[in-house]
C-alpha cells in the first residue's frame, strides 16, 4: 500500500497526507513536510514547501495545503505567544526541527502529559530561530520603513528601491542614517545576516545559511561575519554558532530595543 493508502487506515490523521483546505487557527502555527512536497495557499498566495522545510504563521492566517502522490506533512499548533517574527515566515529546512518532529513520530506521544515536553522542545528551537542577533531599528518614515523591508529580503540596490518609492536614494540613506543609526548597505547586511545566524542556530550547514540569506558561497557569508562581529574568519569557519554564542549580541551590548514591527 502507499503511504497515502495506509494514512486512511487512521482516518483522524489523513489530513497528514491529504491536506485540507482553506483554514486558520487561532494559536501560532507549524507546517513541517515530512516526505514530498506541500503545495499552499497562505493568504491568498502560491507557495510549495519539500521535504523537511517548515513554514511558521501567526495566528489567525488562513491556509490551505494539499499533499501530492506520497508526500506527508505535520502541522503542529503551538503555545501562545509563540509566534514568528513576521505573519507567514518561511524557514526553509532546519535540521533541530527534523530532529525534534522525527522523536515526535516515533515516540507517538498521546496524552497532554506525554505532549508537553515534546511542544516545550519544539518552541525552544523556534524561540532560537526568531531572536534576531543584530538588533535592527526599523526605519519610521513611510518610505524608508517600506525600503527596508523589501531590503531584508531582496537584493535590489539602494538606487532601485528608492525609485520604485519615487524617492532619491541620498534621501533614503539619510533617513536611514537618521532613524537606524546605520547607513542602509550595513543596515541591510545586518538583516541578511540575522537569516544567516537563524539557520546557523537551527542547525543548518555554512553553505546552506550562507544560500538562504543571499551569499554566493560560505566564504561569502562568514567575511560578512567577520566584518559585522569582529571575530576572526577561521573561529566563525571552525565552530560558528558556539563563536557568535561567545560574543554577546548587538542588543546585549549596545542595549538596543528592536522597533515593532
Amino acid at each position: 500500500m502507499t503511504p497515502t493508502a495506509l494514512g486512511a487506515v487512521v482516518p483522524e490523521h489523513s489530513v497528514r497526507f491529504l491536506g485540507h483546505d482553506s483554514h486558520a487557527h487561532d494559536e501560532p502555527h507549524l507546517v513541517h513536510v515530512v516526505a514530498g512536497t506541500a503545495e499552499l495557499v497562505v493568504e491568498g498566495a502560491r507557495l510549495t514547501l519539500r521535504t523537511h522545510e517548515n513554514l511558521w504563521l501567526a495566528p489567525r492566517v488562513p491556509h490551505a495545503m494539499r499533499l501530492p502522490g506520497d508526500s506527508m506533512a505535520l502541522g503542529p499548533v503551538l503555545s501562545p505567544g509563540v509566534e514568528p517574527p513576521t505573519r507567514v515566515h518561511r524557514l526553509g529546512v532546519v535540521p533541530a526541527l527534523t530532529t525534534v518532529l522525527t522523536a515526535v513520530l516515533c515516540a507517538a506521544p498521546a496524552t497532554p502529559e506525554q505532549v508537553a515536553p515534546f511542544r516545550a522542545a519544539l518552541e525552544d528551537v523556534l524561540r532560537g530561530l526568531a531572536g534576531d542577533y543584530f538588533v535592527l531599528r526599523l526605519p519610521v518614515h513611510p518610505v524608508a520603513r517600506a525600503v527596508a523591508e523589501e531590503a531584508r529580503r531582496g537584493v535590489a540596490t539602494l538606487d532601485e528601491l528608492a525609485d520604485r518609492r519615487r524617492a532619491s536614494a541620498r534621501h533614503v540613506q539619510r533617513l536611514f542614517v537618521e532613524e537606524t543609526g546605520l547607513a542602509f548597505g550595513r543596515w541591510r547586511t545586518r538583516a541578511h545576516l540575522n537569516v544567516a545566524v537563524a539557520r546557523l542556530r537551527g542547525g543548518s550547514h555554512l553553505d546552506a545559511a550562507a544560500h538562504a540569506a543571499g551569499y554566493a558561497s560560505r566564504a561569502g557569508l562568514l567575511r560578512a561575519l567577520s566584518r559585522e562581529t569582529g571575530l576572526p574568519v577561521a573561529d566563525l569557519a571552525r565552530d560558528p554558532v558556539a563563536a557568535l554564542a561567545a560574543r554577546p549580541s548587538e542588543g546585549a551590548r549596545d542595549g538596543l530595543v528592536p522597533a515593532s514591527a
